[in-house]
């Protein structure tokens, strides 16, 4: 495994604003092993039926800690997590507490309390640049066709199996436990039809017959893969304007290795690597942001922007993603920059090691590595 030293980082300035941390992130995204990977730290995971016992009077198993770092891994699997988290906020706020989850601390109704104004929230994202820096990995397509979850990416084989018992785990683990859906065929089949057609508007229409449930259903069910940050929704940014789409959201698979392997790609041809290193650029800067308030631009002719960036009261920043410079065309962010003309325009490409600015008549477009803009990002 790799030392994620990014992560620790983000823990250690969470901790300097409040006393809990909750860390969330998909299943085996690396939770576990980064909270072991803390210094001076006790580790509790609370799947043991003989660590949910020690917590049974919250006040008595905190009393023995004061003054401590502690980490709840899997809190979810107490009876009432939200009870000894906010005691510990509250009664006991020299004790330093990471708590770890598979969704947002809002998502399961095991959640009585959200804590707000009590913690710090930190979403633990597949390996991002850094990551790689840390595993000393410098091969993005290894990233891209093995995904961001650290054993699937370290692993030296990987097998199909290796997905299918993440899929169990997650729906025995996350889905039944947090949600309790039923008609596990259903969500299954739509989990994977989004992965295959990860980075597409979606539709909702367009899944209730091969899964053979409602649309509403299939409205609940991408809410649950959201929250569980599963699926990614983006979208549109408009003022709206009538040319402009302003409700049909993209829809993003959480990891590249699992787009890969419901599209059946067991290698990547050049054609898959653009599709691709936009779900990477979607990452890395939700890992750094910490947030999915990122949206896309299209208008009603067909024009389109990958990302769109836009703060309170800040002009839209708009991004293009390319696997190469070369493969750039202006025409969107031309049309873009006739509704919204204030802003930055920014193409990331993989491609590029050092910032250059191109001139398209009156459209100022900035060329740039992932790496450097992130840099400024944050």
């Amino acid at each position: 495994m790799v030392t994620r030293h990014y992560w620790i980082d983000r823990i250690e300035q969470a901790w300097e604003k409040r006393s809990i941390v909750w860390l969330a992130g998909v299943r085996r995204v690396g939770k576990t092993y980064l909270c072991q990977s803390l210094p001076e730290t006790e580790y509790f995971d609370c799947e043991l039926p003989r660590t949910r016992r020690m917590m049974e009077d919250p006040e008595g198993f905190l009393e023995s800690l004061r003054g401590k770092r502690i980490v709840l891994d899997e809190i979810h699997r107490l009876n009432n997590p939200s009870e000894l988290l906010k005691i510990a906020a509250d009664h006991f706020p020299d004790i330093r507490v990471v708590a770890t989850g598979s969704s947002t601390l809002s998502a399961s109704s095991k959640f009585k309390d959200t804590l707000a104004g009590r913690k710090r929230d930190l979403w633990l994202t597949p390996m991002c640049l850094r990551d790689l820096a840390d595993a000393k990995q410098d091969d993005l397509r290894r990233r891209l066709l093995r995904g961001g979850l650290p054993p699937f990416f370290l692993a030296q084989d990987l097998e199909e199996r290796d997905f299918q018992e993440w899929t169990d785990a997650y729906w025995a683990k996350d889905i039944q436990e947090l949600f309790r859906l039923e008609r596990r065929d259903s969500f299954q089949k739509f989990t994977e039809l989004l992965l295959a057609q990860s980075g597409g508007i979606f539709e909702a229409t367009r899944f209730s017959t091969p899964c053979e449930v409602s649309r509403p259903t299939i409205a609940n069910y991408l809410r649950v893969l959201e929250a569980t940050f599963v699926a990614h929704v983006i979208r549109p940014f408009s003022t709206r304007r009538p040319t402009e789409i302003v409700s049909a959201p993209k829809v993003y698979g959480f990891d590249t290795g699992f787009i890969c392997y419901y599209r059946g790609w067991q290698e990547l041809r050049d054609e898959d690597l653009g599709i691709l290193w936009e779900h990477f650029v979607l990452n890395e800067m939700m890992a750094h942001l910490q947030t999915r308030e990122i949206g896309y631009w299209r208008d009603k002719r067909g024009h389109e922007v990958d990302f769109v960036l836009a703060g309170r009261r800040k002009s839209p920043l708009a991004i293009e993603c390319k696997w190469s410079a070369d493969r750039f065309e202006p025409v969107n962010l031309v049309a873009f920059r006739i509704q919204h003309p204030e802003g930055d325009n920014v193409v990331l490409a993989e491609d590029i090691t050092r910032t250059f600015t191109r001139n398209y008549g009156t459209l100022k477009v900035r060329f740039e590595s992932l790496a450097s803009f992130i840099e400024q990002l944050a």
